[in-house]
């Protein structure tokens, strides 16, 4: 699994994504782990497995803001 540290994943977004979509990608804090990027193919196929899980298609689900409003 590659690694970029958060400030590259976040000026290079795209690069970011190009990556995640070959292979899942570890995103470092001040060296520490704290997320992964996967490909939305790959995240389905582990929430299979995940039967209290909420919604097993994201692609149909509404996308949420961190701040806990929805965008419509």
């Amino acid at each position: 699994m590659k690694t970029l540290s958060a400030k590259d994943a976040k000026y290079g977004f795209g690069r970011l994504i190009d990556m995640a979509r070959a292979e899942p990608v570890l995103v470092a804090k001040h060296g520490r782990p704290v997320v992964v990027v996967m490909a939305v193919e790959e995240y389905e196929r582990l929430k299979v497995g995940d039967v209290g899980g909420e919604d097993r298609n994201l692609t149909k689900s509404k996308a949420t803001h961190p701040t806990g409003t929805e965008e419509n």
